[in-house]
C-alpha cells in the first residue's frame, strides 16, 4: 500500500504540474514574464524617482499581473476571440486601481495623481502585450511612455503650469 500511494502521488504531482510541457513553452513564459517585469520597473523607477507613491514595485507587479491574466487562458487554449473578456477585466479592474492613486482636493481646487494612474493603466497595457508575446511592441510602448513622462514637461513647461487642472504630479 505504502509504495503504491506514493506512486500515485507522484503520478498525480506530474499531472498536475505539467501545463509546460517543455523547454521552448518554458522560455517563452520566462521571457514574457521577465519582459513585463523589467518595462513595468523601468516605468515604476520614473514615478519613484519623482517621489510618487505608485513606484517600481507597484509598476512591476501591475506588469506581470497583466501577462499572468493573458498567460494563463492563452496556455489553457482560450481562443484569441475569447481573449478580450478578459482583456476587459483587465483594463477594468486596473482603472479602479488608478482610481485609487487619485486625489481630489476640494478646498485647494486640486487634483494629484492623474498621471501616476494614467502610468499604472499604460503599465498594465505594456503586461498585456509581454504576456502576448508582442514583445517589440512592449519594449516600443515603454520607450513612447518615457519620453512623454521625461520630455513633455520639459517641451511644454508654460502649459503645464497654466493649465488649472494641473496638477504638481503632471509638472513633474
Amino acid at each position: 500500500m505504502g509504495e503504491y500511494a506514493v506512486g500515485e502521488i507522484w503520478t498525480t504531482l506530474v499531472s498536475e504540474f505539467s501545463d509546460i510541457p517543455d523547454l521552448s513553452t518554458i522560455t517563452r513564459i520566462t521571457i514574457r514574464l521577465l519582459l513585463a517585469a523589467l518595462l513595468g520597473g523601468i516605468l515604476g523607477y520614473d514615478r519613484e524617482r519623482k517621489g510618487r507613491n505608485a513606484g517600481i514595485r507597484t509598476h512591476m507587479l501591475v506588469a506581470v499581473g497583466a501577462a499572468l491574466f493573458v498567460l494563463g487562458p492563452l496556455q489553457s487554449g482560450m481562443e484569441i476571440s475569447d481573449l478580450s473578456r478578459v482583456l476587459q477585466g483587465i483594463v477594468q479592474g486596473i482603472g479602479f486601481l488608478g482610481a485609487g492613486a487619485i486625489i481630489v482636493r476640494s478646498a485647494q481646487r486640486e487634483i494629484e495623481g492623474l498621471t501616476t494612474a494614467a502610468s499604472i493603466w499604460t503599465t498594465a497595457g505594456i503586461g498585456v502585450l509581454a504576456g502576448l508575446g508582442l514583445e517589440t511592441t512592449a519594449v516600443l510602448s515603454t520607450v513612447i511612455v518615457l519620453i512623454i513622462l521625461a520630455a513633455v514637461p520639459h517641451l511644454l513647461p508654460n502649459l503645464s503650469q497654466t493649465d488649472s487642472d494641473s496638477s504638481e504630479d503632471d509638472r513633474k
